[in-house]
């Protein structure tokens, strides 16, 4: 096992998560403004790259009609920016481990967040399928979970923001007293 700092807080995280996030063979895009915000121009990037796990250092938000067609992420690692995947048909997350600013999958497909650890934003899954939170240990913003089938936390510690848990099994399932006893929740719990 290995230690991690994320938001002033440690946590012990697998061999494998540690493998996910470590820096030397992490190809790094410095902003999708180098592809004209164009996913299918880095797509052919990295396809003659040999597709290598990477990593954006800015926003990954692109126009509607592209993020919508979009399915995988491929061996995206990390975004250092925010990450708009809104009504997108994506139903993994895969690889990606670290999303520095917002995740936004609100209405999406999303089934599984993958190796996803840590969101350092807002995390909204609001009116999704998603039943699980997977390996997610941190939220630094808020955590939209309304209208989802998630029925445990998980190994959620640590949540920045408010919780918000409306027409969810969770708000039946737990009192607000039960909750903040499972994971450090800073804001307002919303049942």
């Amino acid at each position: 096992t290995f230690v991690i700092y994320l938001f002033y807080m440690d946590y012990i995280i697998s061999e494998r998560q540690y493998n996910i996030i470590k820096e030397e063979t992490i190809l790094t895009i410095p902003s999708m403004e180098y592809f004209n915000n164009d996913w299918n121009l880095l797509q052919k990037f990295l396809e003659r790259r040999g597709n290598p796990p990477y990593k954006i250092h800015g926003n990954l938000s692109l126009p509607r009609s592209q993020y919508l067609k979009i399915t995988s992420l491929g061996n995206l690692i990390s975004v250092k920016g925010d990450l708009f995947l809104y009504e997108s048909k994506i139903e993994s997350l895969g690889s990606l481990a670290l999303v520095g600013g917002d995740l936004d999958l609100a209405l999406s497909k999303i089934k599984s967040l993958g190796d996803l650890i840590s969101v350092g934003g807002h995390l909204t899954l609001g009116h999704t399928n998603i039943e699980s939170l997977g390996d997610l240990i941190s939220v630094g913003g808020d955590l939209i979970l309304s209208k989802t089938n998630i029925e445990s936390f998980g190994g959620l510690a640590f949540v920045g923001g408010n919780l918000i848990l409306t027409k969810t099994k969770l708000r039946k399932k737990y009192s607000v007293d039960e909750i903040r006893e499972m994971v450090d929740v800073k804001g307002v719990i919303y049942l």
